[in-house]
């Protein structure tokens, strides 16, 4: 019932300061609320980056490995020249693959090429045409809003169709179906079966809405295969690994390359997880600037804390002296000064967060979502009563230590 009585107290004298020095005490909590505002700012849009990020990467699939002539991995000493020999993915490789592994699930060939698609008067250029392997859609998601995938025969006699994205059918077909229609791809007609579900652009700038997908066995009519950059993807079967894959995969290809003993791999296999650690190094270094930077104006909003409580001592110097007549402890003196300080930062914090807040309810044309997460709340929450408790400790030990007499005397 004390603690209750103490901390009821001295949430009484900080609303009090507040309402009796308006002024002073807005002016003083302002370095708080700048502080809490700078430093949850920053790690909400750049939690909320990260999670649009991670979800954009996890669309490329976490138990899916990428074989390609480059490595993701980037740095200063990336020896591009070293990789620039390499030979790139073809479709022989693929074939083994599938014929040697058995840690994989599913596996695809695929390259990514720019042309213009048109329909009769109507055209778009540069357009990502996709020429994909029978098994893409059990390695990557093919989500179709109208028609459907290619069949077998399709695939592997090459035949005339594609998979169109929404703002090529809606730019293309402007108020009609374009299933069953023809769009010239690579200047060859191709028959429309399938029309991707729309999902706008992702933070990378990818979107599946302005790609044309095609058999690759249509698109190597017209692209040479050794002069574009391919790419394999395998997907691990449920029970496997991705290191289980990895090392089945380099074992695979050593072999059908024919590379000796202590050669070197003539290819990369990437996977998703090195794209999440570089952005973890860069959402890291960003988030201690966001620290440093709130850190100056959480300094200042301390000292402005404690200018506050050191007036407050002076102000109620007498009333201390009077309450220890009566018999209260040092610690209570040092405990009800105290807990004005953290009720005082508290207040700023608790404005940083409502400015974020309405900050975030305001977002709807940011390039992704912001989130204003529990967590956030909690760590500005708890760096507002740390700040108060810091800011505050010295002028609740000088209010503890006064001399009841001298305290009565002061007409302050």
């Amino acid at each position: 019932m004390l603690l209750l009585k103490l901390i009821g107290e001295s949430f009484l004298f900080a609303f009090q300061a507040i309402i009796v020095n308006k002024v002073r005490t807005i002016l003083s909590l302002l370095g708080i609320t700048i502080g809490i505002f700078s430093v949850i700012s920053v790690l909400t849009i750049f939690d909320s980056m990260e999670l649009a990020i991670r979800g954009s990467i996890e669309q490329l699939g976490d138990n899916v490995l990428f074989v390609q002539k480059w490595p993701w991995e980037g740095g200063n000493d990336y020896p591009w020249w070293k990789y620039y020999q390499r030979p790139e993915p073809d479709l022989d490789d693929l074939k083994e693959i599938k014929r040697r592994s058995l840690a994989s699930e599913a596996s695809a060939f695929m390259f990514e090429t720019r042309r213009t698609v048109k329909y009769k008067s109507n055209s778009i250029e540069d357009v990502s045409v996709m020429g994909v392997s029978h098994d893409y859609n059990k390695v990557m998601s093919i989500d179709l809003a109208e028609g459907r995938y290619f069949t077998l025969l399709e695939s592997q006699s090459g035949r005339n169709v594609a998979m169109i994205g929404n703002n090529i059918a809606e730019n293309l077909f402007p108020g009609i179906s374009p299933i069953g229609k023809e769009v010239k791809v690579f200047g060859n007609k191709a028959e429309v079966i399938g029309i991707l579900r729309k999902e706008g652009e992702d933070l990378f700038g990818n979107s599946s809405d302005n790609q044309v997908i095609i058999p690759i066995n249509l698109a190597r009519k017209f692209v040479n295969l050794n002069e574009i950059s391919t790419t394999i993807l395998v997907k691990a079967k449920p029970s496997v690994s991705n290191d289980e894959l990895r090392d089945e995969l380099v074992g695979v290809l050593r072999s059908v390359r024919k590379l000796k003993p202590r050669a070197e791999d003539d290819f990369a296999i990437n996977e998703t997880s090195i794209i999440s650690q570089n952005f973890d190094t860069v959402f890291g270094v960003i988030g201690l600037v966001g620290w440093v930077v709130g850190g100056f104006s959480l300094l200042v909003g301390g000292f402005g804390i404690a200018n506050i409580m050191f007036v407050s001592v002076r102000e109620r110097t007498s009333q201390i002296g009077i309450q220890m007549s009566l018999g209260a402890k040092k610690f209570f003196i040092l405990a009800q000064f105290l807990f004005e300080a953290v009720f005082l930062s508290l207040f700023g914090g608790i404005i940083g967060l409502l400015i974020i807040y309405l900050l975030v309810l305001m977002s709807k044309n940011f390039p992704f979502e912001l989130i204003l997460t529990f967590q956030n709340i909690m760590i500005g929450m708890s760096v507002s009563i740390l700040i108060g408790l810091i800011a505050g400790i010295v002028p609740s030990w000088v209010a503890s230590r006064l001399d009841p007499v001298e305290a009565m005397r002061s007409t302050f």
